[in-house]
């Protein structure tokens, strides 16, 4: 299948790259003409501008957006849209916030242009591990674009299978890395709530890190100090612990690096989805202390840094590049 890719950054250049070696055919633009130009280098088809991007788009054209939430993408969305004709699709796959999603969907189908949103996690490791997708829109508009999203998803993998799932007809998409969600908005809220639960998870191990680093404080009796190798420990427990995980495994890559992590700041930033997630627990009644709790953790780093903040850094940079360095 042909495809637009528009926003050639992190993940938006990599998958391109991901589909292409899948046989998928990819026309991109980017306002970094030098992000284009490598991309070309891969064996994308180059578009200077978006009226460029149509004219070799296929029919009907596939667009998928690679852009910032908010306005950029909402510009984006609506530049498309303005030379779309009826049964044209576009898909953004950044970090939107759902009820854009369906405020944009009945925009575009006065058009009969499609739209589809994917939730997409797999930072930057994703043109090797794969990505996966939690997408909401049209069900047969979803099922017609599965080469793309089936090129883009890890696969099974060496993942065992849940007992009783093969037997029990579930769809198979789920085993394979990505499902439909549901309709317009819903795969960005599972995303959303997939981030709040990152969240979460995250502050529990920089929480517990920081307080083994802390065992050797003077503030302890003596024989009460253990000065802890960090670095084994979240070794040894990547191998066979009830908590490992793939962001326990960028902690133990980055502690092995850099033991006291003093190329990060501390300073931890959030991309908003831990703040919607929230906001949508208010408005359902649902308790989230775990998750409120994280957000405001990050919010605090910003003030005063504490080491955990520096293992939240450090994980952040290990699955999606963000970069919160020391000024």
């Amino acid at each position: 299948m042909r495809l637009v890719m528009i926003g050639l950054g992190r993940m938006g250049g990599n998958m391109a790259r991901r589909l292409m070696k899948a046989g998928h055919e990819i026309v991109a633009y980017d306002r970094d003409a030098q992000a284009v130009e490598k991309l070309v280098a891969d064996g994308a088809i180059a578009a200077t501008s978006v009226d460029d991007a149509r004219a070799k788009a296929g029919t009907p054209a596939i667009w998928w957006v690679m852009l910032p939430h908010g306005e950029i993408t909402d510009g984006m969305v609506e530049q498309i849209a303005a030379g779309s004709a009826a049964g044209d699709i576009v898909i953004d796959g950044g970090n939107s916030f759902y009820k854009d999603d369906i405020r944009r969907a009945k925009t575009l189908a006065e058009k009969g242009v499609h739209y589809v949103d994917v939730g997409t996690s797999g930072g930057v490791w994703g043109l090797e591990r794969g990505y996966c997708m939690m997408i909401g829109g049209p069900e047969q508009v979803v099922r017609d674009l599965d080469p793309i999203f089936s090129a883009l998803a890890p696969g099974m993998g060496t993942i065992p299978r849940t007992r009783g799932r093969a037997e029990s007809g579930a769809d198979a998409r789920a085993e394979n890395g990505y499902i439909h969600a549901g309709p317009a908005g819903a795969g960005h809220f599972v995303k959303m709530v997939h981030n709040g639960i990152e969240y979460g998870l995250m502050q529990a191990y920089a929480e517990g890190f920081d307080i083994l680093k802390g065992k050797v404080s003077e503030r302890l009796p003596e024989d009460q100090r253990y000065d802890l190798n960090l670095s084994d420990i979240a070794e040894v427990w990547r191998r066979g612990s009830v908590i490992s995980s793939w962001l326990l495994d960028l902690t133990a890559d980055a502690l092995t690096t850099d033991g006291k992590l003093e190329k990060f700041s501390g300073n931890v930033a959030d991309s908003g989805e831990g703040q919607w997630t929230i906001e949508a627990a208010m408005e359902e009644a649902v308790p989230a202390n775990v998750l409120t709790t994280a957000l405001f953790a990050r919010y605090r780093s910003r003030v005063e840094h504490t080491f955990g903040e520096k293992v939240l850094s450090a994980m952040r940079f290990g699955f999606g590049g963000h970069v919160e360095m020391p000024q």
